[in-house]
């Protein structure tokens, strides 16, 4: 197998273990990268994306029948629900900070007391690294910053929901792995 073709097959089980992608999205994006990646079987790049997708949802299965009850995936949607009750926006996998910035100021006019964003990217290395890195603004899309009370108290929500965060370099680094329940 080429190189090429060994990250064309990482981000397809990333996109499907991921699970932020609805049916469509996945499969274009990985008859995308078939097509980007391998030029040669860009004719059958749909057939491909189909077969891929099959094999990752199938070794996903597999892996999830031992997980645990709750996972820390469950966890994180826990304790994001609380951050999203204390007036902070929640945003999984969204694209960029200029994607986060734009659904902010689509809002009403109401500003909320922070924003917690976190990229695709960022879930792809939580599912095998079990790490993921949030981005948290403030309302006013200042960074959040060591000593604010938004900060403090995101902390404490993860902290409540037993997954180990601290601040590190502009990010909330979660000890968690994307462990995100498929069902057929």
């Amino acid at each position: 197998m080429s190189l090429r073709e060994t990250h064309a097959r990482a981000f397809a089980r990333s996109c499907v273990r991921a699970g932020l992608l609805g049916e469509h999205e996945l499969y274009d994006e990985v008859a995308l990268a078939v097509r980007s990646e391998l030029p040669a079987l860009a004719g059958s790049a749909e057939a491909v994306a189909r077969d891929w997708v099959g094999e990752f949802r199938e070794e996903l299965a597999v892996d999830q029948a031992g997980w645990p009850a709750v996972t820390d995936h469950d966890r994180l949607q826990a304790a994001f629900a609380e951050i999203t009750a204390a007036g902070v926006v929640v945003l999984q996998g969204c694209e960029d900070h200029w994607a986060a910035k734009a659904l902010l100021d689509a809002r009403s006019s109401e500003v909320p007391r922070g924003i917690a964003w976190f990229t695709p990217p960022d879930v792809w290395h939580a599912i095998d690294e079990g790490m993921l890195e949030v981005n948290l603004w403030h309302g006013s899309t200042a960074n959040a910053a060591p000593g604010d009370a938004l900060l403090d108290d995101v902390l404490a929500v993860f902290a409540r929901h037993d997954l180990a965060a601290h601040f590190d370099e502009g990010r909330i680094e979660v000890a968690t792995f994307w462990q995100r329940r498929f069902s057929s």
